[in-house]
């Protein structure tokens, strides 16, 4: 089954088993956007890559601009129903390959779509390309440490990948093919540290000193 089509099917019910829990853990990941308001105030522009049902929307801060893009107009659909207070364009696109150009935008929002996607090392390489230097990446998704056994969660991969998510991502893997992100923030948030809530910034430089 594909994402598309997994998600197509699930877009009736996803909410039920993402909102609620999650809400805190995203409006705490989304005050990271105050970020964009130093040294001085500034009007951002914002993607949110795989943007889902729409469940950041009530949690973002007005004064940006957003681009919200999913591979799934089902959840487009739901989205919509809560984007009226944002000035927010939603549009289908592919995380993996997104339709804008090189340096676009403030900063990239990304939760819960690194470890949903089939290849999270090009997702996250499409994430810097579109962002401008000095801006910011947040990150909130489940992931292995690197060297971490976690059995059960390798066991159960790649029946679950193919419905839903992955359960065996090591974020440092992923980041290590992005060399323009260095981490500002990398915080443990829940089910004892397999979820976390990250901060990328983008340097100038391509190839930063290690």
């Amino acid at each position: 089954m594909g994402l598309k089509h997994s998600y197509t099917v699930f877009a009736p019910i996803y909410d039920l088993f993402v909102s609620g829990v999650f809400d805190s853990l995203r409006t705490t990941s989304l005050k990271e956007l105050q970020r964009l308001q130093h040294p001085a105030p500034t009007k951002g522009k914002v993607l949110l890559s795989g943007v889902g049902t729409g469940l950041d929307l009530p949690f973002l801060p007005p004064e940006h601009d957003y681009i919200g893009i999913d591979v799934t107009p089902a959840m487009l659909k739901k989205a919509r129903a809560r984007s009226e207070h944002l000035n927010i364009a939603l549009q289908t696109g592919d995380a993996m390959q997104l339709p804008f150009e090189d340096n676009s935008f403030d900063a990239v929002v990304m939760h819960l779509i690194l470890a949903v996607v089939p290849n999270p090392v090009l997702a996250l390489q499409e994430s810097q390309r579109v962002l401008k230097a000095g801006g910011y990446v947040l990150i909130l998704d489940k992931f292995l440490r690197p060297g971490e056994a976690a059995p059960l969660r390798r066991l159960i991969n790649p029946v679950i990948k193919r419905l839903a998510t992955q359960t065996n991502v090591i974020f440092e893997d992923v980041l290590a093919h992005s060399a323009q992100l260095n981490v500002v923030d990398d915080v443990p948030v829940a089910a004892n540290g397999w979820f976390r809530r990250i901060v990328l910034q983008k340097t100038n430089d391509a190839n930063p000193a290690l």
